[in-house]
């Protein structure tokens, strides 16, 4: 038996994404840059997925620039623009449950002379309007929010921060790995400057996403070398991972609404089964405004690596709400800013559904979790301090 429930941190490649990637590394292996027949066949895919881009998120194809993936569209983003407008401003706006590609780039500028503020989060996970407003600084220069949480999967007001930026000529950048192929977006109504994705949250390869760039939008390199890219990104691009990604765009937004109502059916039942079945249980981000596929879940007075790896024996793959699995001791950035205390950040866990998955998958996840988590719990001292509490010895 194999349940994988991880689909936020990556996904399968879809056949169709497979097959166009194979026939373009077997039979057109042409480079974009090259003005004979195989180089233009080989730039006509990089024009398809430029397209698919701006289709699903309503802009220009020329508007479209390929990446490695949402680190370095991040890092683009934000160096980009900081080096671009320094003359104007020092000042950068983001939040404190960003992704460590946004968090560790302010960091760095930080030491290179910009000032980064870091806005707080409520216990759902979403930043205040009003204190975005009254942290902009007639040296702010840069607003960058993601558009959706990955851990715990809550959706920003990207319209109204797009208004607020607007009204006050600041550069708005959201990290919408999460979120391309999983909600809608339209970049012109949202009053979005520059936009992150990444291919393989949406069933395309790893090593591959996009930076979209408005139209007038000035942005300093990040790859320096050749003129791919309109002069903006050094390097042959990686035309068979560029062409699997612009099928993987085309699916998703084709069958978006069918497919996100789905997979929403599947989070809604394997959320409401756990809260019910299982005591001390929380669901952590907006009950509502969240993406279809997450659900992040503290569960009380145990260990969420335990949990994980206690699934893993049963063949079910799920993420840690806790960094320790990649070699950290401390708890999830998000979740203390949302107000978690470390035992609670510890204990928790992330499911992310996929199209992909099954009602009955669902149904032998929480079979399987429930006795999990009743033996974790007769083990923890934690759970016998409560019940001895309780009891009022």
């Amino acid at each position: 038996m194999k349940i994988y429930l991880d689909n936020a941190a990556t996904t399968k490649v879809r056949e169709e994404v497979l097959e166009k990637m194979i026939h373009v590394l077997k039979d057109e292996y042409g480079n974009p840059s090259s003005l004979y027949n195989i180089g233009r066949k080989a730039k006509s895919y990089l024009d398809e997925a430029r397209d698919e881009a701006s289709k699903i998120l309503n802009c220009e194809s020329k508007e479209i620039y390929f990446t490695s993936g949402g680190t370095e569209s991040d890092n683009w983003a934000i160096k980009g623009i900081a080096q671009k407008y320094k003359d104007k401003g020092n000042h950068i706006i983001t939040s404190k449950i960003e992704h460590h590609a946004i968090l560790h780039t302010c960091q760095y500028l930080e030491k290179n002379g910009f000032e980064v503020t870091y806005l707080d989060v409520d216990k759902e996970g979403k930043i205040s309007l009003e204190q975005l407003e009254k942290a902009i600084k007639p040296s702010t220069i840069l607003v960058s929010i993601m558009f959706a949480n990955n851990e715990v999967g809550t959706i920003q007001p990207i319209k109204e921060i797009g208004e607020i930026t607007k009204k006050n000529n600041i550069i708005f950048h959201t990290d919408a790995v999460q979120a391309v192929g999983h909600v809608p977006i339209d970049v012109k109504e949202m009053n979005i400057d520059l936009l992150s994705l990444s291919g393989h949250k949406i069933k395309a390869s790893k090593g591959v996403g996009a930076l979209y760039v408005r139209t007038g939008i000035k942005i300093e390199p990040l790859i320096h070398g050749g003129a791919q890219e309109r002069k903006r990104r050094g390097g042959t691009e990686n035309v068979p991972n560029i062409a699997g990604l612009g099928v993987a765009l085309k699916l998703a937004r084709e069958n978006m609404e069918e497919d996100m109502a789905y997979v929403k059916k599947l989070k809604d039942f394997l959320v409401n089964s756990i809260l019910e079945e299982i005591p001390h249980t929380t669901l952590n981000g907006s009950k509502e405004n969240r993406l279809s596929g997450n659900a992040n879940i503290t569960f009380d007075f145990i260990e969420g690596e335990s949990i994980l790896l206690l699934l893993d024996m049963k063949g079910i793959y799920i993420s840690t709400g806790s960094a320790c699995a990649s070699g950290s001791l401390d708890p999830s950035h998000v979740l203390l800013s949302m107000g978690k205390l470390h035992e609670e950040a510890h204990g928790s866990i992330r499911f992310s559904v996929d199209k992909e998955n099954t009602m009955e998958e669902i149904k032998i996840v929480i079979e399987q979790l429930k006795p999990i988590i009743s033996r974790l719990r007769e083990m923890s001292p934690l759970f016998e301090d409560y019940m001895k509490n309780k009891k009022g010895e």
